[in-house]
């Protein structure tokens, strides 16, 4: 009951409570549980009466409000490390009641410019095979984010299939073809410069990508309890002007402790290398970490190795390592507010790869020294006018060399 818009198989399709069946307290909750997943309506509820004139029967009634899938969008927004963020799009999650998603968007920030189109038909077979196409085009100033100089432009299309294997894991395939033109700046230091020099500044690739993912979420946005795992590889495939890999695993869990107080704890590992004629990872595809979505306390992106330019910026690197520990709960008195969170947190992590000594390229000497450390409080708020996040983190480590910032926020991008 309540679907005005979506069309009634798109909610059938979740259904785990088969009609004619025996009664599943398990399978009943599973299909809330799907239906609230969607993201299409603000609360689902259940009713169980029983059939008139029986003993042994019930009807099974979903009740759903539905909520608007659909944002025609222009707006403004703010980050300490990217500027004013200029942003429209035209996204629908779910088209004329389909459950198709079609996204279409544009970004401008000091940072990058980025032009993008998605497509997505998450049940392409009944058996709830997934099929989607994207493109994008993108320039990025890499100087703009606190980094090394230098410029990228990336124009890649691409299709990605999704498998379900059961009630809650996938496994997703997906090919694209990508042009990128790197340029040094009039400031590059000698790793771009020399890179460049060697390698060349455009070059086609054909990223091949694998992952699985399981989630037990209760809510895709402020979960409560549940869990989810992800594990994704990418490599470029022979044939590839630059061939290399990245491969990630993470892990996040939330557990409910209490009426209204949650645990999250969450951790996460990246790598990658090159293969074939490159011996390391190019370095705009390089790891960052730092900031209001890494360790806060530690401005954006300059935690790791710096390249050896005048005023030596964060270079990145090909391992990153992050943790983190938080305590959520809901304003004071105002728990009835769903739009906003409150932490306190724990955080840890780690961004390891070459750096140059002498002129020469030298692989890391990995250390658990090397770990930085923030503890702090955030607020987390999904605003009408796009998602805002506020931090103040205290460093338990830092050093001479180490770009502290206590007080970070971003406006306008998700968390």
């Amino acid at each position: 009951q309540g679907n005005t818009k979506t069309r009634d198989a798109v909610l059938r399709r979740e259904m785990r409570q088969m009609e004619n069946a025996w009664a599943s307290s398990v399978h009943i909750e599973r299909s809330k549980a799907r239906l609230n997943r969607l993201g299409y309506f603000e609360n689902v509820g259940i009713e169980t009466p029983l059939v008139p004139g029986t003993r042994d029967q019930m009807d099974l009634v979903y009740s759903v409000s539905e909520k608007s899938s659909g944002n025609l969008s222009a707006g403004l927004g703010y980050s300490q490390t990217q500027g004013i963020i200029y942003n429209a799009s035209v996204t629908q999650d779910n088209m004329f009641g389909s459950g198709k998603r079609v996204s279409l968007s544009f970004n401008r920030s000091d940072v990058s410019t980025m032009y993008s189109f998605g497509y997505t038909n998450p049940y392409f077979t009944r058996d709830g095979v997934s099929l989607g196409y994207n493109m994008l085009y993108r320039q990025t100033d890499a100087q703009q984010a606190n980094i090394s100089n230098y410029l990228t432009d990336v124009a890649s299309a691409g299709i990605n299939l999704g498998f379900p294997i059961n009630e809650s894991q996938r496994f997703n395939l997906g090919f694209d073809v990508k042009q990128t033109t790197v340029k040094a700046g009039s400031f590059s230091p000698s790793e771009v410069s020399n890179w460049i020099a060697e390698n060349g500044e455009s070059f086609l690739t054909f990223p091949f990508s694998v992952g699985w993912v399981r989630d037990t979420l209760d809510k895709p946005v402020f979960s409560n309890e549940g869990s989810q795992q992800r594990i994704s590889a990418m490599v470029t495939l022979p044939g590839s002007d630059l061939e290399f890999f990245k491969v990630s695993v993470k892990d996040r869990h939330y557990f409910p402790l209490a009426k209204d107080l949650v645990l999250k704890v969450m951790g996460s590992a990246s790598y990658g290398k090159g293969y074939g004629k490159i011996k390391d990872l190019p370095f705009f595809e390089n790891y960052f970490a730092g900031g209001v979505n890494s360790v806060r306390g530690f401005r954006d992106n300059t935690l790791g190795p710096k390249d050896s330019g005048v005023d030596s910026r964060p270079f990145g690197g090909n391992i990153k390592i992050l943790g983190n520990a938080e305590l959520l709960f809901p304003i004071p008195f105002m728990s009835d507010v769903e739009s906003v969170r409150l932490g306190v947190f724990f955080d840890i992590g780690t961004l390891q790869g070459p750096y140059q000594s002498n002129g020469v390229m030298v692989s890391p000497n990995f250390k658990f020294a090397d770990f930085k450390y923030s503890t702090g409080m955030a607020a987390q708020w999904l605003s009408p006018f796009g998602a805002l996040q506020v931090s103040y983190a205290m460093p338990l480590n830092d050093d001479e060399n180490d770009e502290v910032q206590m007080f970070q926020f971003s406006f306008g991008s998700q968390f």
